[in-house]
């Protein structure tokens, strides 16, 4: 993996306008863009990330599907004909099963999101859970692991144990990422950039300390330098 596309910039804003605005002035600095569901959600939103993919950007699409497998199966073939470069699906087996249908023959890579960096323990039990995070994130990277799911949504704090369950072949993201002194915002298991890395992160996803900075360029470029200290 090439280190420009490390580092996985958020476009969590509420218009493409204002998305691209942020691309353009990122330039050459940025080569890997996330789309989520607030700005897919614009009329204009996938048809960012069809052109921004167009134009040379690898693009991460964040949708976190998660329905009957008909419906998974069925999306996941629509998205693997923009050109982006991943997907998320919540890593249930029988969704990760619907979504390999979907995705077969085309170069998309699925990404199962283990168990999102705003939960904590207290979170799945309210939901039910009968699992702690890190015992229910291994074991939905067992299950992806085997069904051959190309990569993994972890926070650094499992990344390390994600790893050693999972080899060294799986792509692992680390999203919650906050530079030191950095707010956490609504996030509950976060890392440093360097920490992140060390744990056995490929790609770190990093919103709000970017788009929110007053200087984005400087704000990607020190996190890029973080990243290349802690890959040696």
């Amino acid at each position: 993996m090439r280190m420009d596309d490390r580092l996985i910039v958020a476009l969590d804003v509420e218009d493409p306008a204002r998305a691209l605005a942020l691309v353009e002035r990122l330039g050459g600095r940025v080569n890997f863009y996330k789309i989520g569901l607030e700005l897919a959600s614009h009329p204009g939103g996938l048809a960012l990330a069809e052109s921004l993919a167009t134009q040379g950007k690898k693009i991460f699409l964040d949708l976190k599907l998660h329905d009957i497998a008909n419906t998974v199966e069925r999306a996941s073939a629509q998205v693997a004909r923009r050109g982006v470069t991943f997907l998320t699906i919540h890593a249930y087996p029988q969704t990760m099963r619907a979504a390999k249908r979907g995705a077969a023959g085309s170069a998309l890579k699925l990404i199962g999101v283990t168990v999102m960096t705003s939960y904590d323990d207290a979170d799945l039990a309210e939901a039910g859970y009968g699992l702690r995070v890190d015992e229910l994130v291994l074991r939905r990277a067992a299950q992806a692991k085997a069904l051959g799911i190309d990569g993994l949504v972890a926070s650094a704090q499992e990344l390390a144990d994600v790893r050693r369950a999972v080899g060294p072949e799986m792509i692992l993201i680390a999203p919650g990422i906050r530079p030191a002194g950095s707010a956490t915002g609504d996030q509950k298991r976060v890392a440093t950039p360097a920490a992140a890395m060390a744990a056995g992160a490929d790609c770190l996803v990093v919103g709000r300390p970017i788009t929110e900075a007053t200087d984005p360029c400087a704000a990607a470029e020190a996190i890029q330098g973080e990243i290349a200290a802690a890959r040696g």
